[in-house]
């Protein structure tokens, strides 16, 4: 543990530029559930890795994943046989885990103190006047600006630091607008609706299950929103809107607003109406929050977790995040793991773009394992040129066992229609346009239809639920490309009238 920290701090100061830099601390909450799960799910990756059919992903009948974990929780010994499954669902059922959210966050908030209450952080906010240190309890995390001296002094000052990561700048992936008049014929023929609401099934699920998203929340992490779009008129309130600094902190008396456009065109697929005659969004009844994450494209590390934390806090159904830090490297961190563990054991679903930086690229947190990442498809099922996708390698991990490194997996997990995809802008305005970040909210959309049509968020438990619906969508997409999960399509494009479906047969 040691010599991890030593090497992190040594690789920062070493690669950093400036007198100062900001980092995010993550703290050790101890043994506890959340650590057991982050291992177990090391052997759920082998399993996956061998899929030869997306149907393969399927969870069990809902009978069956109840007797599990009614059967888990009932065993004494913390010793269990994991199933021979595929099913993440199924994996984490079997480690009949107890915490409640109130337990996971006072564990969480318990281990902040020593690094909040240190000489270190009360120095700095003597320094910077009363500045407000921004901290995480869902990733255990804050962020501090230090010096050289004060970072290489860090563990011996503070107690029960488990990592240190740099505090990254990102920005929103490149997205490219398309003129109507070059769009393919099938798309322009499209009269109903945006392509993409009716190739990913939703138009058709609406008329079948008669489910729009309603009583459903997604938490879309971006620029922010036009919240008086004629296609988004009463799909936010002013309490589910939120601005973050770079550091971490909530912006004091932020306005409902869209900072640039990204934000809304997102919005507008995820839960756009008809206004202009023509469908716009996979789930028109869903209720939006939205969060400034990176105000005119551009953010940190730390903006995005105030992001997910706030989300969180608001106890939304689906997180959807069309951005990303580039990474040319394989090996993934765990600046976000943690984060997206809490909210997937909270019943919530992370959903991510991998980025748009084309074929052996992806991005922080989309390259994360727990995230649940997008690729981008054509309205012919083609994989978009632009849409990333590789092997991750996991090297170096304080939660996974050290016997299970290297742990390799693939990226993306689904694919969806993005490429020309028509959506909402700011002043009541329509464009379409090309990117991993108009296929995520695609999903995002089509989770809310599941959750709507379905009895999973009453009858499944927390801890399983964000893994069930992840389990569903994945089982149920139409396969392309190669056979199992390939860095193009992962498993195939989502196909969520087929996910109700199968949710349905199988008593969910």
């Amino acid at each position: 543990m040691e010599r991890h920290l030593r090497n992190q701090i040594e690789r920062i100061i070493d690669e950093g530029q400036g007198k100062a830099h900001s980092v995010i601390i993550q703290m050790d909450t101890g043994k506890e559930e959340t650590e057991e799960l982050i291992s177990i799910a090391s052997q759920a990756i082998i399993g996956r890795n061998m899929f030869l059919s997306a149907r393969d992903a399927l969870p069990p009948p809902a009978e069956k994943l109840q007797r599990t974990t009614k059967a888990s929780r009932g065993r004494k010994s913390r010793r269990r046989r994991l199933p021979d499954t595929k099913s993440m669902a199924e994996f984490v059922a079997t480690m009949g885990f107890k915490a409640t959210r109130k337990t996971i966050e006072r564990a969480a908030r318990r281990s902040l103190i020593p690094l909040l209450e240190s000489d270190i952080a009360k120095r700095l906010v003597s320094d910077r006047k009363g500045a407000r240190i921004g901290h995480f309890w869902s990733a255990a995390s804050a962020v501090l600006e230090l010096s050289k001296d004060d970072l290489a002094r860090l563990p011996k000052d503070v107690p029960g630091i488990r990592d240190v990561f740099v505090n990254r700048p990102v920005t929103l992936p490149p997205v490219v607008r398309v003129d109507p008049a070059s769009l393919p014929r099938t798309v322009q023929e499209n009269k109903t609706s945006a392509w993409g609401v009716e190739a990913v099934g939703a138009l058709a699920t609406w008329g079948a299950y008669g489910a729009k998203g309603s009583g459903v929340k997604v938490a879309v992490l971006d620029t922010g929103i036009d919240a008086d779009h004629p296609d988004l008129q009463g799909r936010i309130t002013t309490n589910d809107f939120a601005e973050f600094d770079s550091d971490g902190n909530t912006v004091d008396g932020a306005a409902v607003r869209d900072t640039g456009r990204h934000g809304t065109h997102c919005c507008g697929t995820v839960a756009g109406g008809n206004a202009s005659g023509h469908w716009i969004g996979v789930a028109p009844e869903v209720s939006l929050a939205a969060g400034v994450v990176l105000p005119r494209g551009r953010g940190t590390d730390a903006q995005i977790l105030a992001g997910m934390q706030w989300a969180i806090d608001r106890d939304v159904d689906v997180i959807s995040m069309s951005l990303g830090g580039l990474s040319m490297s394989p090996e993934v961190l765990d600046t976000y793991t943690r984060m997206i563990i809490t909210a997937n054991r909270l019943g919530i679903s992370v959903v991510v773009a991998i980025g748009n930086e084309g074929s052996q690229t992806s991005g922080a947190p989309g390259n994360d394992y727990f995230a649940f990442t997008v690729g981008a498809t054509d309205a012919e099922d083609r994989a978009a040129g632009f849409s990333g996708g590789r092997t991750q390698v996991i090297n170096e991990s304080r939660y996974i066992r050290s016997d299970a490194l290297p742990l390799v997996y693939s990226k993306p997990d689904v694919s969806a229609p993005g490429v020309g995809v028509k959506s909402a802008v700011p002043r009541g305005r329509y464009e379409a346009w090309n990117g991993t970040s108009m296929a995520t909210p695609h999903v995002a959309g089509a989770i809310a239809l599941l959750l709507s049509a379905t009895d999973i968020r009453s009858n499944v438990a927390a801890n399983e639920r964000a893994y069930l619906i992840q389990d569903l969508i994945m089982g149920s997409v139409e396969e392309l490309g190669e056979a199992g999960q390939d860095h193009r399509f992962g498993l195939g494009r989502i196909n969520i009238l087929k996910a109700i479906g199968f949710a349905k047969e199988l008593g969910y």
